[in-house]
């Protein structure tokens, strides 16, 4: 059996964190799902992203950017706590 190591065991722990927050943030108004916005942002992180993106500023506008456009698509856009808990998650984890 292979073994993950240490950066997919924080991805995998960062997936857990925002499937968490948005399932905290649902509501009967505008049902969101889950599992497509967590997978949907995952994938963007992991495509945008770079070694030290978290220190560089044009690293951390691509990765809101790309955040942004991914809550758009799901009509959360205007939360903008629901954002920035979102992007603590992905500078934590990715």
């Amino acid at each position: 059996m292979e073994r993950e190591t240490p950066v997919e065991e924080d991805i995998d722990r960062g997936k857990a964190a925002l499937t968490d927050l948005f399932e905290e943030a649902k509501n009967g108004e505008i049902p969101i799902m889950v599992r497509r916005i967590v997978d949907d942002i995952d994938e963007i992180v992991l495509a945008v992203r770079f070694g030290g993106w978290h220190a560089i500023h044009a690293g951390e506008r691509e990765v809101k950017k790309s955040l942004r456009q991914t809550l758009f698509k799901y009509k959360q856009h205007e939360d903008a706590e629901l954002f920035e808990r979102a992007f603590g998650y992905i500078r934590e984890y990715y």
